[in-house]
């Protein structure tokens, strides 16, 4: 479980999201796109990644994760309704656009890849406590981000991320330079 600094009763979890979830995961990636715009960085996502068919699918297949948390409590000391804090997207190496890259990865092991992470703007450091998680669960986890995403780029680094170097995406026509990062805690 990943506990909320800001509101210490609070107990953030991350479950995997089902079909039910995917018009609040179109909202956070909406709201995604909206900020890297407005900070410098139109073009990683654009107007409209990710697609709703990769949505789709990653629901389907079972790779979206959400962070959610429950607001307050009722009357009786129940928890309140859940809200979706962040989504993110879990993909199992060999990532093929990991294969090369122009600097080197810490290590050659197994490792899990994270993608489209995305905030709702409900809870502070929701980005931090996705990455977190699955550095937690799988040990081994790696990323990347557009080099203009300085906001990604801070959650990584302060979540204990390494910059490795540069890859360029496979399956990305233009605009396919990322910068890598990677964390083990496994070693």
């Amino acid at each position: 479980m990943v506990t909320s600094d800001s509101t210490p009763s609070t107990t953030r979890i991350v479950r995997t999201a089902t079909a039910a979830d995917f018009d609040v995961i179109q909202t956070m990636y909406a709201r995604a796109r909206k900020l890297m715009a407005e900070n410098g960085n139109p073009t990683q996502w654009a107007d409209r990644f990710p697609l709703e068919s990769t949505v789709r699918a990653d629901i389907a297949e079972g790779r979206t994760r959400l962070l959610v948390d429950h607001a307050g409590t009722d009357d009786d000391g129940n928890p309140g309704a859940e809200r979706a804090l962040a989504v993110f997207v879990l993909c199992p190496g060999p990532d093929p656009s990991y294969a090369e890259i122009d600097g080197a990865w810490l290590d050659d092991d197994d490792y899990m890849a994270v993608h489209r992470v995305a905030a709702s703007g409900l809870g502070g450091h929701a980005g931090r406590d996705c990455l977190n998680w699955a550095v937690k669960h799988y040990g081994n986890v790696r990323m990347d981000t557009h080099r203009n995403n300085h906001g990604m780029q801070h959650v990584l680094e302060s979540s204990g991320f390494t910059r490795c170097g540069v890859i360029t995406l496979v399956r990305r026509e233009g605009d396919a330079e990322r910068l890598a990062y990677q964390r083990n805690d496994r070693r």
